[in-house]
């Protein structure tokens, strides 16, 4: 287990600016993850934590120790890849020893900690076979193994599940978190599944443009966004945001199609706003129809509806914007209808026009 203090970190390729102004100090034992779009800066900031990238600016230490200029392999750290990285032409076990007989390890010691650890991880029966005679989710577990029998102090993750079918990552995503915890070994681990995130993650790192975002848990992260481009794209479906006037004490906002009613932090946040520009953010999860012609709520006319089993979700044309809903399946909507959707007032954000920050970050 370690602690780990990012402090400052940067890095550049040219005048191209990859990480800025990276800081975050982990808790003994945390599973951080790192998330955001494709360029975003969460890899690089990984390949910095390994040693395998060296860092333009800023400092990194383990439990206290100065590591930002030791190499790879003297920061006591195990990486799992996205592409596995298995030997192709050693077995399972050959795979997941070899780390250890490098180390010196003698026989016996290392038979034991494999076959421990293939038993964890339900690889026992598989330990003769071949990379290349495996499923993805099978070489996955392998690399997984192989991380786990040097016991490091630190495991990095990059995208370790993206090759995957979708069923087998909810799996292994529920396998990977279980065998973490269990281990207690600090883990900082890299998506762009932002479902990922909030499920395996102690605390996310949203990242965007190279910068840090937000740094919270994942309840934090959806509940209380800090601006625009979290409250974007965290949440599946995504936010959907309407610009509007905010309205007498900050209570209401309002544009062209809609009313709606803001909860007391929001109201009072934007009291002193009246008449000033606003954007809304509301979730599709917490809207729903109501009878037509009622005063508040989102007015505009069902483009499509799309089934889900017991839910339906549906986008509704609201002038030049579309809205995505989410709730009980209706057999009585229809493309085409007029359609009211009803918000909880608690649940709606706002965000400055102007600097995009929730106006209860500002």
């Amino acid at each position: 287990m370690a602690v780990i203090g990012v402090t400052g970190v940067g890095k550049r390729f040219g005048e191209f600016v990859a990480v800025s102004d990276f800081n975050l100090e982990t808790r003994d034992g945390e599973f951080v993850v790192l998330v955001g779009p494709s360029g975003c800066g969460k890899t690089t900031t990984m390949r910095i934590l390994a040693g395998l990238e060296d860092a333009t600016e800023g400092a990194i230490t383990i439990d206290g120790q100065d590591v930002t200029d030791l190499e790879p392999r003297e920061r006591d750290v195990a990486m799992v890849f996205q592409n596995y990285a298995l030997y192709p032409h050693l077995s399972v076990y050959e795979n997941m020893a070899f780390c250890l007989k490098v180390k010196g390890m003698k026989k016996a010691a290392i038979e034991e900690t494999v076959r421990r650890t293939a038993g964890a991880l339900g690889l026992t029966p598989l330990l003769e076979r071949l990379p290349g005679e495996l499923s993805g989710g099978q070489r996955q577990r392998v690399a997984l193994g192989r991380a786990i029998v040097r016991a490091p102090r630190i495991f990095l993750m990059d995208e370790p599940l993206s090759n995957l079918d979708a069923k087998l990552r909810i799996e292994m995503r529920a396998e990977i978190t279980k065998l973490c915890r269990r281990l207690k070994i600090t883990t900082f681990y890299v998506t762009h599944d932002q479902l990922e995130a909030m499920t395996m993650g102690e605390r996310i790192v949203v990242m965007h443009g190279g910068r840090v975002q937000q740094i919270a848990p994942p309840q934090i992260i959806y509940d209380r966004p800090v601006n625009r481009f979290v409250a974007g794209f965290i949440g599946s479906p995504p936010m959907n945001f309407l610009d509007g006037l905010s309205q007498t004490d900050g209570s209401v906002v309002e544009g062209a199609s809609f009313r709606l009613r803001t909860g007391n932090e929001v109201g009072k946040a934007l009291a002193g706003r009246s008449g000033g520009k606003v954007v809304v953010g509301v979730r599709p999860e917490h809207l729903a129809p109501v009878a037509g012609g009622h005063a508040e709520g989102i007015r505009g006319t069902v483009e499509l509806i799309e089934p889900l089993g017991s839910q339906v979700m549906i986008q509704l044309r609201v002038g030049d914007d579309l809205i995505i809903a989410q709730f009980e399946q209706d057999p009585t909507l229809r493309v085409g209808q007029d359609l009211v959707l009803s918000h909880r007032p608690q649940s709606l954000h706002a965000f400055d026009p102007t600097s995009e920050r929730s106006v209860l970050a500002a």
